[in-house]
Order: C-alpha cells, then sequence, then structure tokens
C-alpha cells in the first residue's frame, strides 16, 4: 500500500498544510480517508479530480470533512460535458444531511447523493475495494470512528480523532504503520474524550507492538517537536511527524 499525506493540520489549516486527509493507494485503487478544510486543493497534487474510488469520514467536524462541499461541485458540475457517476462515501449517521447543510446552495436536497453514493458507518470488518477494512467507534463529542486497512499481509491504522479508548488499541494492534493524531501537549492538556498527545499516541504504538508511528492533526499552535519527543520517550520504534506530501510504503 501507498500512503501519500495529503493534509495533516490539526482543528485549522497552518502555513505548510490543509486540514486532515491521507490517501491510500493500492491495486490502483485509490481511498481518501478525510477531506478537511484546504484538502481538495492540495489532493489533486497527488491524484485528478476525478481519480478516487472511495472516500473514508472519520467523522463530521469541518476540518475533516468540509472540503466535501467542494468536491461536491466539481463532480455535480463536471465543466467537461456530463455530471460525474457516484463514488462511495463511508461516514456516520447524518453525512448527507450534514454536507447538504454545509454547502447550503444545493439545487435540491437530494442533489449530494447524485455524485456520493453515502454509506452508513458503523464498527465492524468490511470491503473497500481491494482493502479489508475494520473500523471501530472512537472517543470524540460527535460519532467518530477509527480504522485499520489489510491489503497483501500488510496493516495500517488511521486514528481520526479520538481521546483514549479500547477500540483504538485493537486498531492498532501490530499493524506496520499507525497514523495517530496527537493534538494535545503532554502536562498540558488533559481532556477526556476529545484528543490525544504524542506520549498518549506513544503508548500506543508501543502496547501494540507498531512497526512505525506517524504522528498527525497537530494544531499550529502546538510544538510537534514536544509531541514527537514525549512519543520517543515511551515508543523505541520509528516515529515521525506528519507533513504534506510525505509519502510511506507500507
Amino acid at each position: 500500500m501507498k500512503l501519500t499525506v495529503v493534509g495533516c493540520s490539526g482543528s485549522f489549516p497552518s502555513a505548510e498544510s490543509a486540514c486532515s486527509s491521507y490517501l491510500v493507494e493500492a491495486d490502483g485503487f485509490r481511498l481518501l480517508l478525510d477531506m478537511g478544510n484546504g484538502a481538495l486543493g492540495d489532493l489533486q497534487r497527488h491524484c485528478g479530480l476525478y481519480d478516487l474510488d472511495a472516500i473514508f469520514l472519520s467523522h463530521l467536524h469541518a476540518d475533516h470533512c468540509i472540503d466535501m462541499c467542494a468536491y461536491f461541485v466539481a463532480r455535480y458540475y463536471r465543466h467537461d460535458g456530463g455530471r460525474c457517476g457516484t463514488i462511495p462515501v463511508y461516514g456516520p449517521e447524518g453525512t448527507e444531511k450534514r454536507l447538504t447543510t454545509a454547502y447550503d446552495d444545493v439545487p435540491d436536497e437530494r442533489s449530494m447523493s447524485e455524485v456520493f453514493d453515502f454509506r452508513t458507518l458503523k464498527s465492524g470488518t468490511f470491503e473497500i475495494g481491494p482493502f479489508q477494512v475494520r473500523t471501530e467507534r472512537v472517543s470524540h463529542p460527535v460519532e467518530a470512528y477509527g480504522i485499520r486497512i489489510e491489503h497483501g499481509g500488510r496493516s495500517l491504522a488511521y486514528s481520526g480523532d479520538t481521546g483514549t479508548c479500547p477500540e483504538l488499541a485493537q486498531l492498532a494492534d501490530g499493524v506496520d504503520l499507525f497514523l495517530c493524531e496527537a493534538s494535545f501537549t503532554h502536562g498540558k492538556e488533559d481532556i477526556p474524550d476529545l484528543h490525544l498527545n504524542g506520549r498518549e499516541a506513544g503508548e500506543y504504538a508501543h502496547g501494540g507492538r507498531v512497526g512505525r508511528l506517524v504522528l498527525t492533526h497537530i494544531p499550529p499552535w502546538t510544538d510537534p517537536r514536544q509531541n514527537l519527543s514525549d512519543a520517543r520517550a515511551v515508543y523505541a520504534g520509528p516515529v515521525d511527524l506528519a507533513h504534506a506530501g510525505a509519502v510511506y510504503e507500507v
């Protein structure tokens, strides 16, 4: 599998990166994990507008899904003669309504479903293209999901946004690459059921015997070097800070 970091800034875009969006590719299939603020523009550096095969939205906070409104425009009003066909969009209950309300100028309330095939996420296992997928609801103020993706004997997990919870440990257990949020700073913020800090991300990687940890969703006001140091203090494996344009072969 090939993982490309399209955007990785937490909460709002930074000067260097759009918000959360990650492209996973295998066997010619392209699965996008989240499409936060600014992600659609940067996505076009890595694939064509109409080359995605499926989209997974971990939750419906704007920094993970709001560029779906712009993507609706690109697919619905395609300029070269004809509307795009539907693409599967996996998201929590109410995804269609949320995006329709956010765009606020659709021709009618069902217009988004003409280009997006909305599929409601639940915890469980299923297939997306060539990928075997497991999703689990994680700990966040809104309905949110982490995802584990397996293909060809390799695996990666993406935390989405979450506080500490046993479901995250299940998703990350033994994966080759763990893309884990680290929004908070250890010893500074401690808000249950919201976000992780770098040390907590490192503890999950250590406990799950993860092959590589990639810290992501770090807001512009958080010092990424501190989170990196905190993760390395508890996890002996390789740890990276996600950055826009980074590519990993899993």
